[in-house]
């Protein structure tokens, strides 16, 4: 009984899995917090994740290794693999200056990388560094994303020449053309104004190892979060998953590559040799925080007040911006609440206008990658906020369809695992392992929910 272990190193923590490599099943499991904010010390990755290994019992006994991560960070490293700055993580807006001009620079930006810049990408991050921090700028060696750092750190070694990625993590850095697997270093060397050779991760297939730590612990090629999600959901084509984390996600695993010039849809690449057109919100699961901070309730009760009052709070709607937004692209835009009455000045009302804001944003992510030719034929919904009681129940009802909720789980530290061992056990294809009973959710459609958020979109869009 082989075991291996799948990390999801994401942005508020970082969670490891012990996993019997043949049938999927859990042995045990280990969890750390990772420090708040839009740029961190990556050694705080490293410390977050030995605590968590330590409490999933250690990796004595295991195999193999993958790492699952947070993407589009910038973690830059000097010729000695020292961290010069801070990491500058996917929510952290700063860069957005920065995505515009590379787009006006580079036209056919999106038929080369599959995506259209906005401030998350690690390339509008290097465009930053290099306008804002000249003199860090000038002593980068290599960039790599945060779990290509967590990966090499975990081997052992100290030379950046070491370091290594997967495709679906590159996919997101926005000079990587997925479809030929490779790294468009023109794009590169234009966002870092240099032409110097600077050291970017290997890319390692998704069922092999990259190397070994010094006990032996084989480590695979890992994968970029969302990735992870879908390889550990088993997803097929067809499937859209809707991933509730701290920032919100809607995407399909494809057999073909998608290119959005408008920048709504990221054409990324998966963890098994396909695509995963993708759209992400910057506002998912704290939306639902600051409602428990408002209510002072517990997250539990928010979703039973939400239940108690009838679809569309009273007309109570919410623009859920409130770190500003990435699509629709608003880096700059805050939160709206309106259509306030006394008679909707209600705990219930409140808590409905928030979940309801939440899914209406992914709702418009859907409805984007079914626009660009994604097939649907199952909605799946996943992450921390998707325990929520109403959720699903609100999910459905906006979505004007059934939806599936899978058990409660750590998806991307679960498609980590499952990597490892697909690696260790040298098949074809991945092993299929029991996801156990998926829940199957419908309610009355609400179209008229969606119509209210939609107006209050787009009448804010030059605020």
């Amino acid at each position: 009984m082989p075991l291996v272990a799948g990390v999801d190193s994401s942005t508020q923590s970082v969670k490891v899995v012990i996993r019997d490599a043949q049938t999927g099943g859990l042995l045990r499991q280990g969890r750390a917090s990772h420090p708040q904010g839009t740029e961190v010390d990556p050694e705080h990755w490293w410390t977050a994740l030995q605590e968590a290994i330590a409490e999933a019992g250690g990796l004595a006994d295991v195999a193999a290794i993958s790492i699952g991560g947070q993407q589009h960070g910038m973690v830059a490293l000097d010729a000695q693999g020292t961290v010069i700055r801070p990491a500058l993580l996917w929510n952290d807006t700063r860069s957005a200056e920065a995505a515009a001009a590379l787009n006006s620079e580079f036209l056919d930006i999106a038929t080369r990388t599959g995506s259209s810049l906005v401030a998350s990408f690690t390339a509008s991050k290097v465009r930053w560094l290099a306008d804002h921090e000249p003199a860090n700028a000038a002593r980068v060696a290599a960039i790599c994303l945060p779990h290509d750092w967590l990966s090499w750190r975990l081997s052992g070694s100290t030379d950046i020449n070491d370091l290594f990625t997967d495709r679906s993590d590159a996919s997101g850095t926005g000079y990587f053309n997925s479809e030929e697997s490779e790294y468009d270093l023109e794009l590169f060397g234009a966002a870092l104004k240099s032409d110097r050779k600077i050291i970017l991760p290997r890319i390692i297939q998704s069922n092999f190892f990259a190397t070994t730590t010094a006990e032996g612990l084989k480590i695979a090629a890992g994968a970029g979060d969302n990735a992870g999600a879908a390889f550990g959901l088993q997803a097929e084509p067809g499937d859209v998953v809707i991933s509730l984390g701290t920032s919100g996600t809607a995407f399909a695993v494809s057999d073909t590559p998608t290119h959005d010039p408008s920048g709504e849809v990221a054409g990324f690449a998966d963890a098994s040799g396909r695509f995963l057109p993708l759209v992400c919100t910057l506002n998912a699961a704290r939306i639902l925080d600051a409602a428990t901070m408002i209510l002072q309730c517990t997250h539990e009760e928010l979703g039973v007040l939400a239940l108690q009052t009838e679809p569309g709070a009273h007309g109570l709607s919410l623009l859920p911006y409130f770190e500003g937004e990435r699509t629709p692209n608003r880096p700059d835009a805050t939160g709206v609440l309106t259509g306030i009455t006394l008679a909707n000045s209600r705990r219930e009302d409140i808590a409905r206008a928030y979940i309801e804001g939440m899914i209406c944003g992914l709702v418009d992510a859907a409805e984007a990658l079914i626009s660009r030719g994604v097939e649907v034929k199952r909605i799946l919904l996943i992450g921390g906020a998707a325990k929520n009681s109403a959720i699903a129940h609100i999910a459905s009802s906006l979505f004007g369809r059934e939806v599936l909720l899978p058990p409660a789980g750590e998806y991307v530290a679960d498609g980590a695992a499952r990597q490892a061992a697909w690696a260790l056990l040298g098949g074809q294809s991945a092993p299929q392992w029991d996801l156990g009973h998926v829940e199957r959710v419908s309610a009355p459609h609400t179209p008229e929910v969606l119509e209210s958020y939609r107006v209050l979109r787009d009448r804010t869009k030059s605020w």
